[in-house]
């Protein structure tokens, strides 16, 4: 059957997403829109980019932006350019070229404004291989050329605290309807959701004006700790949407005048907050599940997946938990994995099978932590499954009891997580040596501002008593 042409209406009154330029003008002339936010998304999953009225955008879609944006640190510093990149090279322009698919509004914004993701490229048209969602693509190339597609579904948690302006004081719960503040654990409850019934209706509202397809939201274990389930799909599009949804459920809460934050960490003693990922391997022409065989067993290419994630999670672990705060939450006395054991429903192992249907079958990386870059992150986790299904690896046996107290098989800090992936060869192959070398170098250079820093704990123990 021939595949249905579509019309301009279709791609008019489609929320999210057209096919080319002149889509896009008829699609933003039907909501009048009058300026476009374009951004690219940097090695922290912050967004870089220029507003720019909608008649300048139409008359010419690329921007420019120095290459600089891909070496900047989530404090706005920069790492030393020796043998990473010439001077002049790092603040000469990109090309940045708009993805027409993901073309949609800015919800919250005052005036009719639309927003839509780049790539970059250099001026000779070759991809920028610093730039994360190339990183992502590299990996789901290599998955196409073994005639394999991957799909993902993230869950992302999150925690809403008062406004915080003062960075010494400690972040606290917000009041929700009752007009207190939640102070036990809460788990599941309906009630403490209903708590913020208004800051999430206008979530939903914004999500649904942008395409974004949330799944489920539950309260989670720490106080005011949400969590949001999206549907499962393609990896650069389920990037593209955490993504998006990071910033609006922070506009959303701002509405509310409380934060949503996506730290790893936020509140001493409170559980951390993660971003697990759901991960399966479908034939590229079939669409079947290569995980489960035609008697709905798991096969070999599903053991050697996991094998591949045990071996190589701590090479990535610098992308699964990319700042000294996100180490905090990967304790023995959390829900937060230490190791990389797997096993049938079992949360308490870095690598979980859920129950399902044989065509269903998928690994859940319960590791990376929700301050994670989801372009990054989805890319790291693909690629050490990749490497283990191409390496025929093989997996220890499923874990039955809690691995809390087993030893640690993960880095225990960013230093030594950078260090793991500087010395992998594998993993640069896959995720570009160019890209690890630059990325670790940022990581080195935000540990060292970290290191500036005097904490209460130093001044609490070490002022009077050393």
């Amino acid at each position: 059957m021939a595949k249905k042409k579509r019309s301009d209406k279709d791609a008019v009154d489609n929320p999210r997403g057209v096919a080319s330029l002149a889509e896009a003008k008829a699609w933003m002339g039907a909501r009048g829109i009058t300026e476009i936010e374009c951004a690219v998304p940097d090695l922290a999953g912050v967004g870089r980019g220029k507003i720019m009225p909608v008649s300048k955008f139409l008359s010419g879609p690329t921007m420019n932006l120095p290459l600089s944006v891909f070496f900047q640190t989530i404090s706005g510093d920069y790492p030393p350019y020796d043998n990473l990149v010439d001077s002049v090279v790092v603040d000469s322009d990109l090309v940045m070229e708009p993805d027409f698919s993901t073309l949609a509004i800015v919800p919250w914004a005052q005036d009719p404004t639309a927003q839509i993701i780049h790539d970059a490229y250099h001026r000779d048209g070759r991809p920028v291989e610093l730039a994360p969602r190339q990183v992502l693509k590299n990996v789901v190339d290599l998955y196409a050329k073994k005639g394999w597609k991957a799909v993902v579904a993230p869950e992302i948690e999150f925690y809403l605290v008062e406004p915080n302006i003062d960075a010494d004081y400690p972040l606290k719960p917000p009041i929700g309807r009752s007009g207190r503040p939640e102070i036990g654990r809460q788990s599941y409850s309906i009630q403490a959701v209903n708590e913020f019934d208004a800051l999430f209706e206008d979530m939903y509202d914004y999500s649904e004006a942008q395409g974004l397809e949330i799944d489920t939201l539950i309260h989670e274990d720490g106080a005011a700790q949400m969590e949001i389930n999206l549907l499962h799909g393609d990896p650069i599009v389920l990037a593209d949407q955490v993504y998006l949804f990071k910033r609006t459920i922070r506009e959303a809460a701002l509405q509310h005048k409380i934060y949503a934050t996506f730290m790893a960490k936020p509140i001493a003693d409170e559980p951390g907050s993660a971003m697990h990922i759901h991960q399966s391997i479908v034939d590229g022409e079939t669409g079947k599940n290569i995980f489960s065989d035609s008697d709905g067993d798991p096969t070999p290419e599903f053991f050697s997946f996991i094998a591949g994630q045990q071996r190589y999670l701590p090479a990535v672990m610098s992308i699964l938990a990319p700042y000294v705060n996100s180490y905090r939450r990967l304790t023995r006395d959390s829900m937060a994995p230490i190791n990389v054991q797997w096993g049938y429903d079992n949360r308490t192992a870095g690598l979980r099978i859920p129950p399902s249907s044989p065509a269903a079958r998928r690994v859940e990386n319960r590791v990376p932590s929700s301050d994670a870059n989801p372009y990054l992150v989805i890319a790291a986790s693909l690629a050490c499954g990749y490497l283990g299904m191409v390496e025929g690896l093989r997996p220890t046996e499923p874990l039955e009891a809690d691995a809390k107290g087993l030893d640690f098989e993960l880095p225990r800090g960013l230093l030594e997580a950078v260090a793991a992936m500087q010395h992998s060869e594998e993993i640069a192959t896959v995720l570009g040596p160019s890209f690890v070398k630059t990325y670790t170098a940022v990581k080195q250079t935000e540990f060292d501002t970290f290191m500036r820093v005097i904490s209460p704990w130093e001044r609490e123990y070490l002022l009077l008593n050393v």
